[in-house]
């Protein structure tokens, strides 16, 4: 019951609008790196996420510190559906974790789409000033 109340959270933290095509790279805003890559963020820290594209996610934790992760292959329908779930038995979220696309369904419900692992979470100061 516990993971089905922190899948739900993740998505709707998650959810956004989803533009026509897919975003790229250039739409990951630039990140200066500001520490070591780390394995796993705790569960209760995670106040945010903002996909970017297929393979980067922003994680934003407690205050205003954020983690980048890079998955290490593309996760299709990632950048256009901007939302996930995952599954953990820990209270983190983890390098070795799994995450699920989650797609637009029919009757407005979401639907399993491809599932992806997660890279390392590397602390970041991300420049937000617009290009």
């Amino acid at each position: 019951m516990r993971n089905l109340a922190i899948m739900t959270a993740l998505s709707l933290l998650t959810a956004g609008s989803a533009g026509i095509a897919e975003r790229g790279v250039d739409d990951v805003p630039p990140a200066r790196s500001i520490g070591t890559a780390v394995s796993c963020i705790p569960l209760v820290q995670i106040r945010e996420s903002r996909v970017h594209n297929d393979r980067v996610i922003d994680f934003r934790v407690s205050g205003k510190k954020w983690y980048r992760n890079t998955l290490p292959i593309d996760c299709p329908s990632l950048g256009f559906e901007e939302r996930f779930s995952y599954r953990t038995s820990i209270s983190q979220l983890c390098s070795q974790d799994i995450i699920t696309v989650l797609r637009s369904g029919g009757t407005g419900g979401l639907d399993r789409g491809p599932s992806c692992g997660l890279g390392k979470f590397e602390p970041v100061e991300i420049d937000r000033k617009p290009r």
